[in-house]
């Protein structure tokens, strides 16, 4: 098979969609390109939806492309198109508006959807979830001077969420259930400078929070607590939109699986982006890697593998939150490791470097943006530094990527 000449369907117009769709094109392809969205806006990155839309009222989405220069490319971009089934013996893909679309190879994009809370849903309040450009929207909208808004999770979107809620004028409550905010991350000193952030600002945090029921008027804490809401925003994780896949007979635990080509078990079959599960060094283990960096770079990896080319993908997961005036980046896994901090933490200026073993596996950078490029290779390098060396703020970190 000449693989330049393929067709290929990519389902999911995200930013991994997009990204692939692309890198397709750069790689030489010459067959046609399918790239199917549900919903009907162009391809998009979707940080803006917690960051820029929600504080500013007249901030309009950003696209990668609009439909027009998709066409400049020959990519044939078909947005609220939901893919309903698929046939991989007879390699076809069926749309919710009855078309058929045959693939030589086939791409799954489809991302996620977040997490829902039921219980929550059917007691009066009015919850809201945040996932795309309609949801950023209406939660702008409903972000009022005055409003009581009450976020369930201390994630990032949580987190970022009730920055911009709090730049609007509403009155601002954290619930977690864990000990401390941001507790994937895994870092103690990041968690604390967050709780001590928001609280400045006049987020009420509530940590160790379980929801044990709700009204109308709030939500009841299994400490007796109720807390009042107007509006309640959930961001308690996400689940992997794997149904495709199933049908496809792929086996799905908390994503779709695939090995480093991107290609899943399924011969001509590929995964990228928040879907795809993928082998983390960093974690040692099976993961899906939930963040930009991600979504674009292991699927321009993994389109230029579905053309014949050989690259592997192995970069240390990293993202970045904008909170208030902070810029907070992550690289690597800091979870689990000794954790030593540099810099001012109470000014919100510093920087952790994570050493499992004596490697560097991870870091945060606080409003540090030249510590994060210096760390982001050492972490990629999985660098052996010595502690006693790192610890030292007079020890310059350029040093010991030259050790």
């Amino acid at each position: 098979m000449d693989l330049s000449r393929t067709r290929i369907v990519i389902v999911g117009a995200g930013q991994a969609g997009a990204r692939a769709a692309e890198a397709l094109r750069a790689a030489g392809h010459r067959g046609p390109i399918t790239l199917l969205g549900e919903e009907q806006h162009p391809p998009y990155e979707r940080p803006q939806l917690s960051k820029a839309m929600l504080i500013n009222a007249d901030e309009e989405p950003r696209f990668i492309r609009n439909s027009q220069d998709w066409a400049a490319i020959d990519i044939e971009l078909s947005t609220s198109s939901p893919t309903i089934a698929i046939d991989v013996n007879r390699r076809a893909i069926g749309l919710s508006d009855g078309r058929e679309i045959s693939f030589d190879r086939l791409l799954l994009a489809t991302g996620t959807r977040p997490r829902r809370l039921r219980d929550l849903e059917n007691c009066g309040l009015r919850v809201c979830y945040l996932r795309c450009i309609d949801d950023a929207r209406e939660l702008r909208r409903n972000l009022t001077q005055g409003t009581k808004v009450v976020l369930v999770g201390g994630g990032v979107i949580g987190l970022e969420v009730a920055s911009a809620a709090i730049a609007r004028g509403c009155e601002v409550t954290v619930l977690e259930k864990a000990d401390r905010l941001l507790p994937q991350v895994g870092s103690p000193a990041l968690s604390g400078y967050l709780r001590r952030l928001h609280s400045d600002r006049g987020v009420a945090i509530c940590c160790d929070a379980t929801i044990v029921g709700a009204t109308a008027n709030g939500i009841q804490l299994s400490d007796g607590r109720i807390v009042p809401a107007d509006l309640v925003v959930v961001g308690v994780g996400v689940e992997p939109a794997a149904d495709l896949a199933r049908q496809a007979g792929l086996a799905v635990d908390q994503g779709i699986r695939v090995g480093p080509s991107g290609m899943t078990e399924i011969d001509g079959v590929y995964a990228a982006g928040d879907v795809a599960e993928q082998w983390s060094d960093w974690h040692g283990r099976w993961m899906r890697v939930e963040n930009w960096a991600n979504a674009q770079n292991q699927a321009i990896a993994t389109a230029r593998n579905m053309v014949g080319q050989d690259v592997s993908y192995e970069a240390p997961p990293w993202f970045w939150s904008d909170q208030f005036e902070a810029n907070i980046q992550v690289i690597g896994h800091p979870g689990g490791a000794d954790e030593i901090v540099r810099g001012d933490v109470e000014r919100g200026r510093f920087t952790t470097i994570s050493l499992r073993d004596g490697e560097v596996v991870g870091g945060v950078t606080v409003s540090s943006p030249k510590d994060m490029a210096l760390l982001r290779r050492l972490a990629a390098s999985r660098k052996r530094v010595n502690p006693s060396d790192i610890a030292n703020p007079a020890f310059d970190l350029k040093q010991a990527l030259a050790s």
